[in-house]
């Protein structure tokens, strides 16, 4: 087991992560945003910004580590994670890998072999990003839909030995609330333990059949888009998550909002035109990228009026990602 965990400024100790948010983002940049000549990004506006919003979620609501699973090849910029840890006073932990094959992998790493692409994450786990010195503390794994393809399933087993070689647990990416158990399989074949492995966006599927599966497999299971009601209405997060407490698998379950602070360009898809002037009302207003705090002051009451006590949230929040990253065993698995 791990008594330390590796952030973008450093190691500390599990003990010292506090209430932790498993799943957000800092700074977001799809490959060839870089070229559109409307894409501008302002960096020092941003840290100034990016570090505001982590001030306010210290200091208001009591968070003390924030993990930003950024893919590689998503605009990932870890001495700037690392500035903006310094001046908001956040523990920052960022991540080693890449995106699933309909919207990322770069043709160069497609052409590695499973070998190759775990010597990279392993480099970035011991060693450092880049020339930067700054250490990965996780490893980020991500497969699409409908079913994970033969590409994804090298970078998956890559991970698999990067986890093995370092210790260090895996988040993953699942795509339209599908994946989960298969990604289960594949970590189990690759030697990876369970318990060292938060399967992500398990809130995108609404049937707690498949939430119960994940939980039965070992793993931590993610509810970690609160507040991204196109994908889910937050209602039904909600009574699922509820439902998993009381049948008793709160020390599983991981909450976050995979929320972001800066994107770099337009977004990924065309949005409607109701889409577009409920961004640009709420871009007049101060309040786009909707802030991070919505967990806290929406989504908790929801918890809160089907039964969820205070000190279960709490322990969702500071006990599950601090024996996490300690590779503990999960409480009732």
């Amino acid at each position: 087991m791990a008594n330390m965990v590796q952030t973008v400024t450093g190691p500390i100790p599990v003990s010292a992560l506090g209430r932790t948010l498993m799943h957000e983002h800092l700074f977001i940049a799809f490959g060839g945003a870089e070229f559109d000549p409307t894409a501008i990004f302002n960096r020092p506006a941003f840290i100034a910004e990016a570090v505001k919003r982590l001030r306010e979620l210290r200091e208001i609501h009591g968070v003390r580590s924030f993990v930003d699973p950024c893919p590689i090849e998503l605009g990932r910029d870890a001495a700037m994670m690392k500035e903006i840890s310094e001046k908001s006073e956040m523990h920052i932990i960022c991540t080693t890998g890449f995106y699933f094959e309909d919207m990322g992998l770069p043709p160069y790493w497609r052409a590695r072999t499973t070998e190759e692409i775990a010597e990279l994450y392993i480099r970035e786990i011991t060693h450092g990003i880049g020339t930067t010195g700054i250490r990965a503390g996780a490893i980020k794994v991500a497969t699409g839909a409908p079913v994970i393809t033969a590409l994804e399933k090298k970078f998956l087993a890559a991970a698999c030995l990067a986890q093995r070689a370092t210790g260090v647990p895996i988040i993953t990416h699942t795509q339209d609330g599908v994946g989960a158990p298969e990604q289960q399989r594949l970590f189990a074949d690759g030697g990876v333990e369970a318990r060292n492995c938060l399967i992500g966006h398990c809130c995108g599927n609404a049937d707690p059949v498949y939430h119960r599966s994940v939980v039965d497999g070992g793993s931590y299971i993610g509810f970690d888009r609160i507040g991204i009601p196109r994908l889910q209405p937050d209602e039904v997060r909600a009574d699922n998550l509820a439902k998993l407490v009381k049948d008793g698998f709160a020390g599983h379950i991981m909450m976050s909002q995979d929320r972001h602070c800066g994107w770099l360009g337009k977004m990924q898809r065309q949005l409607s035109p109701e889409e577009q002037a409920r961004i640009g009302m709420l871009k007049s207003e101060g309040k786009w990228p909707p802030p991070y705090s919505y967990m806290f002051t929406d989504f908790l009451p929801m918890l809160h009026a089907r039964g969820v006590n205070q000190a279960e949230i709490a322990s969702m929040l500071d006990d599950n990602p601090r024996r996490f990253f300690a590779g503990e065993p999960i409480p009732g698995a």
